[in-house]
């Protein structure tokens, strides 16, 4: 019988404080980095600025985090999906899974050191857990792995999954998950469906970031798929964009205009699509079910709803399981949906 290889398998996800305390220096984390705020010339700066904002913005966010329980749970959602990942890749590998949070522990740092403790590796996929490639999210984290990990020559060979923001199971369990709350309404047919992604600063998009275009591809895949399983598909449904930051211009529609523009209109019910996120995060649990919620509230919208991510889903799980044999040359056997487009590679950055 032949030995199974051994993979070692790096999920990429931004992080998120764990405690009030570590609010400010998570926010220091990201504004340090270069793809979240671009300074060109005036990169000397960086540190001293990062240390102001993080300082002035650290006490409201904090507030929200306490909100939602006194910390981000996006730690503790990822490495359920670790787990379940290592289960269901088992029977085809030795996978050595680690996660590598960008701005939070566990650091990139802390896996590297985790799969170099494990021992000789055959290979190693480099799995970001955001399904639609942006600078600012997936090379970010790529950057951080090369910069930590270096050059490793003679070291396994690494195989890098860019995106699969239309791969046939990552869509099928965002279907799943949004029947799961049309079933909450008399008549989910005349309901609105509002797909909110996470917003991106419009200097990124004029460089050639692909993120919103995939943004795009995901909510149409799921709209075309949704209408073929659930009879009582929402007839209408909108694509916007959240968590503004600073004065830049941003992708648009922003989702609280979208609201407010609904509301103005008599839409009395809705649903939103939390369509860029895997986990629940304060993006989620404070931004959409809270803030949106209140807006919602305010401009006349009676029933409000949140789709769940789609977490550790089977059929999410399955989608990454897919994703890691592809990119090692393994195929699973029948259970196994081929790919639409995701880009599997070795890595260049």
């Amino acid at each position: 019988m032949a030995r199974k290889k051994r993979v070692g398998i790096v999920l990429f996800q931004l992080g998120g404080p764990d405690s009030l305390e570590a609010v400010e220096p998570f926010l220091r984390n990201l504004f340090l980095d270069p793809d979240i705020i671009p300074l060109g010339p005036l990169g000397l700066l960086r540190r001293p600025i990062a240390k102001l904002i993080s300082s002035r913005r650290s006490i409201p966010v904090a507030k929200k985090y306490a909100e939602i329980g006194g910390g981000s749970p996006i730690g503790a959602l990822t490495e359920r999906q670790r787990v379940a990942l290592v289960e269901a890749l088992s029977p085809h590998i030795e996978p050595v899974a680690v996660t590598a949070m960008r701005y939070w522990h566990p650091l990139t740092s802390a896996a590297v050191n985790g799969l170099r403790k494990a021992g000789p590796l055959d290979e190693i996929v480099l799995l970001p857990l955001y399904p639609h490639y942006s600078y600012a999210t997936t090379l970010s984290s790529l950057k951080e792995w090369r910069r930590v990990y270096g050059q490793q020559d003679g070291g396994p060979p690494e195989r890098t999954v860019d995106h699969f923001y239309d791969h046939p199971l990552y869509i099928a369990a965002l279907v799943e998950r949004i029947g799961s709350v049309l079933r909450q309404f008399a008549d989910s047919s005349r309901i609105h469906l509002v797909f909110s992604a996470h917003g991106l600063p419009m200097s990124l998009v004029e460089k050639g970031d692909p993120y919103p275009k995939q943004i795009e591809a995901t909510v149409r895949a799921v709209c075309e798929l949704g209408a073929k399983e659930h009879t009582a598909w929402p007839k209408t449904h909108l694509l916007c964009y959240q968590s503004r930051v600073g004065p830049a211009k941003w992708l648009q529609p922003a989702l609280t205009e979208t609201i407010e523009r609904l509301g103005r209109g008599g839409v009395k019910e809705m649903l939103v699509v939390p369509i860029s996120f895997v986990t629940e995060h304060i993006e989620t649990l404070h931004e959409i079910n809270i803030e949106a919620r209140e807006e919602a509230e305010k401009c006349g919208i009676a029933t409000f709803r949140m789709m769940p991510a789609v977490g550790d889903s089977a059929l999410f799980i399955g989608a990454l399981k897919d994703l890691v044999l592809r990119a090692v040359g393994i195929e699973a056997g029948p259970a196994s949906t081929p790919l639409a487009s995701a880009q599997i590679g070795t890595l260049k950055i």
